[in-house]
């Protein structure tokens, strides 16, 4: 990349923070706001991320104790929500009432702290340096920083290393410094995790730094399966090394490569025709062989939901709710979470369970609305063998039951049944199960909250819905605001962008379309927007996110334009003049021409009008 085409793209950086920092509410004015945790969080926070302090604190040493030491400057580690973990060097610089965020628990977030290399870091995906004046918030243009994010071996983002200062940091140098250091981190990261069981092979353009941090590292078992690799292997060889075969990537024979004399650099030839000198190292401990579809363990779907705090992304609503949420997550009163169809109201009530003491315990949905209605009594009670006629010999639990200890969450509370409203009521009041077909009472503990779309008020009042049930259930009632309401959609469409895209898929979003999905009404909600994104990005591949990657029935919901004038005549080649005077609406414009949405764009930008 060529040094304007470098300096470009920082401007974009800056100029998509400085806008998400509007849209998040703040002003060059606002005070800094650390947002730290309470100190029983804090303390399971830094014990939870234990390996990575210490990996990074073996990794930074070095680099500080020889050229970092006498410039005056402060290296931060974060996790992946911006919090502090832990820093080293030099804290004089920082001004007193900014003293709050370079302390363990202070959040760099954009929404929080503006523009800022930490939080902007884990916004784009990306290194980047931030100057003086750069920082979205007057109080932080005392300093300059670098960051850089830290990927696991999935490729998942996990912390951001930075560098500050209050006095210039050469872009380039400080940028190279603290990307030197995030990629020695990842690579420990993935030795102490395979070293003993799999091989390693490190190869590199130059004998002399197989052993440096941009070295590609290749980690492979026993039968020549990729179990991980670092992002510098992919820069390499020019592609995504996960889940593929070692003889794939290099033009070798498995056994040949197994056979290396151990530790001895060798040539090798890619797949692609490129030349390196590699290494192989042996494990000390071989894995058992896999089945050949082997993949790296990966975490369960519980451990990558977000905590409580991980959902407020700035709106005043959803923080609201969440605030209320944590002031009972340790109490024994009900919740009754209200809101739109794909408002978020599961992910919201999985958080709520994942930060409270019961996070180790089963977590139970049960969809009232999916469930036939004669069938709902025996799957949330249970029942005894031979019940009824077709029930299992073997008898069944019961959902409830199966919630013990745990946290029962009832969704789509207003489509249960009148009768089964009352049996859960007696179950409520007694804190015990009757499963059908017994007289024993089993006693049940459990953290109950529900969910409705329904105005549960008005069905009391139509008779569809029992008033005593409603009081017992709705100890707090707390409402999740449709997206389209919501002041945090920027952010949003930036995280649900990272939950859903590759790694590989850097490009982001072009502004042309996240004005787009600013304008759009989302009746769909979150929901809807998921189910965007994952098509767009399938469509995009390594391309930003343009109009035409997204489903056509994403246009369909978009507010209609003023009445369109009439345009030149469909065989026209003025497409120009066509396209201003339908004022930029491309689904009227391919209408009238007779043509896709995504010819119609590619024959624009073939003539100028569209970039």
């Amino acid at each position: 990349m060529t040094e304007a085409a470098r300096a470009q793209a920082h401007d974009s950086i800056i100029e998509q923070s400085w806008s998400r920092c509007r849209d998040y509410g703040l002003t060059h004015q606002s005070p800094p706001c650390f947002d730290p945790p309470p100190a029983s969080e804090l303390s399971a926070l830094l014990e939870s991320r234990q390996t990575l302090v210490q990996t990074t604190h073996q990794e930074v040493l070095p680099y500080y104790g020889t050229i970092l030491a006498n410039s005056n400057c402060l290296i931060m580690l974060t996790d992946e929500q911006g919090r502090v973990l832990q820093s080293w060097g030099d804290q004089r610089f920082i001004e007193p009432r900014q003293a709050a965020g370079f302390v363990a628990g202070a959040s760099w977030l954009e929404r929080y702290t503006g523009t800022n290399a930490i939080g902007t870091a884990l916004s784009c995906g990306q290194a980047v340096h931030i100057q003086h004046d750069e920082h979205f918030l007057k109080a932080n243009r005392f300093m300059t920083g670098s960051a850089s994010p830290i990927f696991d071996e999935q490729r998942r983002m996990i912390a951001v290393l930075d560098v500050s200062s209050d006095s210039y940091l050469p872009p380039a140098h400080t940028l190279g410094m603290v990307k030197m250091m995030s990629q020695s981190v990842e690579n420990r990261l993935i030795l102490k995790l395979f070293a003993e069981q799999y091989h390693l092979l490190s190869f590199n353009t130059s004998l002399n730094n197989l052993d440096s941090p941009w070295a590609g590292l290749v980690v492979f078992d026993e039968q020549g399966h990729v179990v991980s690799a670092n992002r510098r292997a992919d820069n390499l060889l020019g592609q995504p090394l996960t889940y593929c075969a070692i003889e794939q990537l290099f033009d070798v024979p498995l056994q040949q490569l197994l056979n290396q004399p151990d530790d001895q650099p060798f040539s090798l030839r890619s797949s692609g025709q490129f030349r390196f000198h590699a290494r192989v190292r042996r494990p000390t401990r071989p894995a058992p062989v896999r089945p050949r579809d082997f993949r790296p363990p990966v975490t369960t779907n519980s451990e990558q939901e977000p905590h409580l705090h991980a959902l407020n992304l700035g709106d005043a609503r959803v923080d609201k709710a969440i605030r209320q949420a944590e002031r009972l997550l340790e109490k024994d009163i009900p919740i009754l979470v209200q809101g739109e169809t794909g408002a978020g109201k599961e992910v919201f009530v999985k958080a709520l369970h994942r930060s409270s003491s019961r996070a180790s315990q089963a977590f139970i949905a049960v969809n009232c609305a999916a469930i036939p209605a004669e069938l709902v009594e025996s799957e949330l009670f249970g029942y005894e063998k031979g019940a009824f006629t077709g029930a299992s010999h073997k008898g069944h639990v019961g959902l409830i039951r199966k919630a013990h200890k745990g946290t029962l969450f009832l969704d789509e509370i207003g489509d249960m049944p009148l009768r089964v409203q009352a049996r859960l009521l007696r179950v409520l009041q007694e804190r015990c199960v009757q499963p059908l077909g017994s007289s024993e009472l089993h006693p049940v503990d459990v953290r109950l909250i529900s969910a409705t779309n329904r105005p549960l008020r008005q069905d009391i009042d139509n008779g569809q819905f029992r008033a005593d049930l409603y009081y017992r259930i709705s100890g707090l009632n707390l409402e999740l605001p449709p997206l389209r309401e919501r002041t945090d959609k920027a952010a949003l469409f930036q995280k649900l962008w990272e939950q859903h895209r590759e790694p590989r898929q850097w490009a982001g979003l072009s502004r042309e379309v996240l004005e787009l999905f600013q304008r759009h009404p989302w009746p769909g909600n979150l929901r809807q927007l998921s189910s965007v994104l994952r098509v767009a990005l399938a469509m995009a591949d390594d391309q930003p996110i343009r109009a035409e990657h997204l489903p056509d029935d994403f246009f369909t919901d978009l507010p209609s334009a003023a009445p369109q004038p009439s345009l030149p005549a469909a065989d026209s080649d003025d497409l120009a003049s066509q396209y201003l005077a339908c004022g930029g609406n491309i689904s009227y414009l391919a209408r009238h021409l007779g043509l896709s949405r995504n010819t119609l764009y590619k024959r624009l930008r073939e003539q100028g009008v569209r970039t």
